[in-house]
């Protein structure tokens, strides 16, 4: 997870007589937030004038309302701000406020007499109506890949995917088409050159990107931590390296300055927070994080960690009730002082991540929980230490951290949603806790655990537990070309169970069979491959178990 911010003063705007409290947050860079939104030119009852068609249509799948806070900041607030000699850096219509730049701090003065500026603010807590949170209870099943070659697909990358069962839920034809996710990070090194994102470039896949520390669009020759949080989720090299999400779509914004830690970071995410929202996006990850900053006068405590306070907490919050899926990384202060999560990480309404070992054992830097008002966080886990990532020289490589393990699952999270486009954000993020192998039971550490998107897939097809006691088999996909899976739930008294599985022709000719033995309660996905010498047409797949004979018509297209 990455650390980081730029150079910036914060105002809270205190009016006492005409004397200002300043909070110095970063050198000469100040917060003013305005009383309103007055003649701003724009209507809520006519939002398509400043949100994309994508994003109206996510409201519109949600029931989302538009609100006042959707509305562009009033033009002539800013103006006035410039007229004044200040420089306008960044805005925020979710906080209806502004980003100004002065080396004069006596110009600070002058903003006593705009009746738009906000005055007697120590600071702005906004407070949002928590999502109600759904308990379930499910079983503890684990999806396991027999042919490990199958596996070969992925290179280097193979047990990151298979660990969260992405590999399954792939082979379904879900790798995140159609999916578009906003990256928010502090660079994208190269990401126009290496090999890793070649096919994102050739298919289009790389729909823009913009800098707003420098505020221009040199994103690719800044820091290689983006780069390789994408490397997670968008790579395609087949055999070599390939992420949880090689076919999704993504904006690149840097928000991030490596050098240095202030508040300004968090403004700058909220302002590509809301870039990305009126954009359309359907998912922003950032494996960014906040508490301790260069001035310590604005760092946060854990008691700050409430899901309530953090800037970039709120803008996380607000993102989602746009109908935004945030997958957030938890941090990295797991063996450190601070030992808890940091913001955004404690946003209610979004997935937080730890991280684990390749064996899905706990990360020793992995932030814990739980937030300061007892919540779950980490939400679920993936692997952080010795992930897989592109390296800066064109080499495939590792490195350590939630930075990680947050896109491997924001890629997954993508391949899942594409599944399933009419789901809302928040039935995805249950499913996805739901699936986790200890929602039972979760933990400061782990959250719910490492969770299973084969699972969470056939939860959202409402497939449930039951099912699989009376229907035992299921076969995908199907038509198939060249192989096929078959699922089966083993729940049987005695171990091990075996299995007897065949292919026929229509005709009753046996072309295949497969023998099967299984030594645990689970639910069990076999690929079987290789079927591109049968002719195109209709067969007969058949399992045979402890008497019970299941048959199923399949074809080859």
């Amino acid at each position: 997870m990455k650390k980081m911010s730029t150079f910036l003063f914060f105002l809270l705007v205190v009016l006492t007589g005409n004397i200002y409290s300043q909070k110095e947050v970063s050198p000469r860079h100040y917060c003013v937030y305005f009383t309103d939104k007055k003649d701003n030119g724009y209507s809520i009852d006519h939002p398509e004038n400043f949100l994309s068609e994508r994003a109206l249509a996510r409201r519109k799948k949600s029931d989302i309302e538009i609100i006042e806070q959707d509305l562009p900041i009033t033009k002539r607030y800013v103006d006035s701000l410039t007229a004044l000699g200040f420089q306008v850096k960044n805005t925020s219509k979710w906080l209806n406020c502004a980003i100004i730049f002065t080396k004069d701090k006596k110009k600070l003065e002058q903003l006593s007499k705009l009746s738009f500026i906000k005055k007697n603010i120590e600071t702005e807590k906004i407070v949002r109506e928590k999502s109600k949170k759904i308990k379930y209870r499910i079983p503890n099943v684990k999806s396991i890949e027999e042919d490990l070659d199958t596996l070969s697909h992925y290179g280097l990358g193979a047990n990151q995917i298979e660990m969260l069962n992405g590999h399954i839920l792939h082979s379904r034809g879900y790798q995140g088409d159609g999916i578009v996710i906003a990256v928010l990070d502090a660079g994208f090194y190269k990401v126009d050159e290496l090999s890793s994102f070649d096919s994102l470039w050739a298919n289009h896949q790389i729909l823009g990107w913009y800098d707003y520390v420098d505020l221009d669009t040199s994103v690719f020759d800044a820091d290689t931590h983006g780069m390789q949080v994408l490397s997670t989720i968008g790579a395609n090299i087949p055999n070599k390296f390939v992420g949880t999400a090689p076919k999704a779509k993504f904006w690149l914004f840097r928000t991030e300055q490596s050098s240095s830690e202030y508040m300004i970071e968090e403004y700058n995410w909220i302002t590509a927070a809301e870039r990305a929202d009126s954009l359309g996006v359907d998912m922003i990850h950032s494996s960014l994080g906040y508490n301790d900053f260069d001035d310590d006068n604005t760092s946060y405590t854990y008691e700050d960690m409430d899901g309530n306070t953090a800037i970039s907490t709120v803008a996380a919050d607000i993102a989602a009730s746009k109908g935004i899926i945030v997958v957030t990384s938890a941090g990295n202060s797991g063996n450190d002082e601070w030992q808890y999560i940091t913001a955004p990480a404690d946003a209610d309404s979004i997935l937080t991540i730890g991280a684990v070992t390749a064996n899905g054992k706990y990360a020793y830097f992995s932030s814990m929980g739980p937030t300061f008002d007892q919540r779950v966080k980490p939400d679920v886990v993936a692997q952080g230490l010795y992930a897989t990532v592109q390296g800066a020289n064109d080499k495939i490589t590792t490195s350590n951290g939630t930075s990680f393990s947050g896109p491997i699952i924001a890629g997954m999270v993508a391949s899942l949603w594409q599944a399933f486009p009419q789901k809302t954000n928040m039935e995805i993020i249950n499913a996805i806790k739901m699936s986790g192998n200890q929602y039972i039971k979760p933990d400061d550490k782990l959250g719910f655990g490492i969770p299973n998107f084969n699972f969470a897939y056939l939860y959202l097809k409402g497939i449930t537990f039951e099912d699989y006691n009376s229907k035992r088999f299921f076969i995908f996909p199907n038509p198939f070309q060249e192989g096929l899976n078959i699922e089966i739930c083993c729940l049987q008294e005695k171990y091990p169970a075996e299995y007897q599985i065949n292919i026929f022709n229509l005709g009753g000719v046996n072309l295949c069979s497969k023998n099967i033995s299984l030594f645990q309660s689970a639910v069990t996905t076999f690929y079987m491959e290789d079927f591109a010498y049968l002719d195109n047409g209709t067969y007969i797949l058949q399992v045979i178990s402890s008497g019970e004979v299941f048959n199923q018509l399949i074809v080859k297209e």
